[in-house]
Formats: structure tokens, sequence, C-alpha cells
């Protein structure tokens, strides 16, 4: 994606919006020239990661900004399928795939694949795994094997996810928020993680662990547990775990995840890391 933007993001918002209006309102008019080069736009914007789909906020929260999932929505539209191919392979599809070279200083093993529309920022490694359109991938994380890398999903710096993990992915409603992985985070094998829940920075999650915006995240640290949902707080240690729950058939076991402790907040990471897989036995 080599389209460079050269409006300010106030006007490409406003195009954007227009064109959102305009193709999903009753009028159904065609789109005119230049809301289809503010698309085109904004797409290369968040590839270059200039923009991404939610930014933090000063006061601990994250925003979502739904004109530029109007944007890859509306690419999707305006794009054609046609064939890619890289022999003996060939694909059918409307997205390209992110071209590589090494001044962009990340590491891609093959297969991986990361669609236009996604960035992946400087240090970064990633082995075989997939990244979808909008997804913001920060400096130095690694994305693992047989790991995804949802539409709109944001990595922050220093991130590890494991391999098979699944971080999903959401373009509508536009104003959903993403699945959001902060700073210094470690998601071990096969965790899945999904419908917007936000992981705090340093936090650790054990092989395994499913979280969904309704599922009870236990903090069993102190003497009586504190459950949330939607969030894992900082430098949080979590494994999986299973609540009873009555179905008109009996009881049952449902799953949750458990807080069992914090992760210090060394200035090594890598080593605070390491001492506290140790300490709380958690399998990665």
């Amino acid at each position: 994606m080599n389209t460079k933007s050269t409006r300010p993001l106030a006007a490409l918002k406003a195009l954007i919006e227009e064109a959102w209006q305009t193709d999903m309102g009753s009028s159904k008019k065609p789109w005119n020239h230049e809301h289809r080069h503010a698309v085109e736009e904004t797409i290369g914007l968040i590839d270059r990661g200039q923009v991404r789909i939610a930014s933090p906020t000063q006061d601990d929260n994250w925003e979502t900004h739904s004109w530029l999932k109007q944007a890859i929505l509306l690419y999707f539209r305006a794009q054609m399928i046609t064939e890619m191919s890289a022999p003996p392979f060939q694909w059918c599809d409307k997205i390209p795939v992110k071209i590589w070279n090494r001044e962009m200083g990340v590491r891609v093993v093959p297969p991986a694949v990361v669609r236009t529309g996604a960035f992946v920022g400087k240090g970064a490694v990633l082995m075989p795994c997939y990244i979808n359109i909008g997804a913001y991938v920060d400096e130095g994380s690694m994305i693992d094997t047989w790991a995804t890398v949802g539409s709109c999903a944001q990595v922050g710096k220093n991130v590890h996810i494991s391999g098979g993990v699944g971080l999903g992915g959401v373009l509508e409603p536009p104003q959903a928020a993403p699945v959001i992985i902060e700073d210094d985070c470690f998601i071990g094998s096969r965790c899945i993680v999904v419908e917007g829940v936000r992981i705090k920075r340093g936090a650790v999650l054990g092989a395994g662990v499913v979280l969904t915006q309704s599922t009870s995240i236990i903090d069993v640290r102190g003497p009586s547990p504190i459950t949330l949902k939607g969030f894992v707080p900082e430098n949080s240690v979590v494994i999986p775990g299973s609540l009873p729950k009555k179905f008109a058939a009996g009881e049952f076991q449902v799953p949750c995840a458990l807080i069992i402790g914090s992760r210090s907040t060394s200035t090594d990471q890598k080593t605070s890391l390491n001492q506290v897989l140790r300490e709380f036995a958690v399998s990665v």
C-alpha cells in the first residue's frame, strides 16, 4: 500500500463518514472519486501505523476510532476479487498481502501472512502466523507459530503472543472496541482473547486461558474472591479455572480465569517473567 495521504486527518475523516452514509444510507448514491481516494489514503495510513483503530487515552482507557473501521469496510466494498500467486500456490481475494523489505526492520518467517492495512513495528518477529487488516503490532513483539491477530486487534510493545493464540477480530459495528494487548504482556499457548477484552500492561496469561466479555476473571490473591469482566489488571498472572453453575439438567463446571499472582514491576521484564513462571508454575 503506497498511497500517501495529502489531506489533514479531519478532512479524511469527513470524507470517510460521508462515504459511509452514502453507502449505508437509503439514497445508495454511488461514491465519487474523492471518496474512493480518501478510503485508499486512510488504508495507507493504517498500513504504515500513522493512525490506528484504537489508541490509549490519558485516563487509562482506550478510544476506538470508528471512522477508521468504516474506511476498512468501505475498502472491502470497493475492492474487486483478484488472483494472487506465489507459485505453486494461488489465491483469490480482495485484499493484497503486505510486501516486506529489510528496511522495514521486521523478521518475517515463511509463511507468515500479514494483510495490507495491518501495521507491524520494527524489531517484531513474525513466525508462521496470520495478521488481519486493521491490526496493530508494536515494536519488539513476537507473534509465534499459528497465532492469529484478528482484524483491528491492538498488540503493544515487547509482547509475546505464543503458538496457536487466537486474538479475536472485530470490524462491525464500527464503534465496537477491539481486543487490546498492552505492552510487555505474555500470552501463553492456545489462549483465546475475543470480544474486545483488554489485557493490561505486563499481564501473563497461562496456556489455554479463554477470555470473552462474559468470562468471569476471579482475583483469588486476597482473603475473598473478586470477580472482574472484560479486562485483566496490570501485571496479573492468570490461569484457566472453572466455576460450578446450575442448569436444568444439574450442576456443571463452566470456564473462568483465575488471577493467582502478580508479576514484579522489575525493569528487567524478561527476568521478571521467568521468575513469575517458575514461582507460580504457569504453563505457557
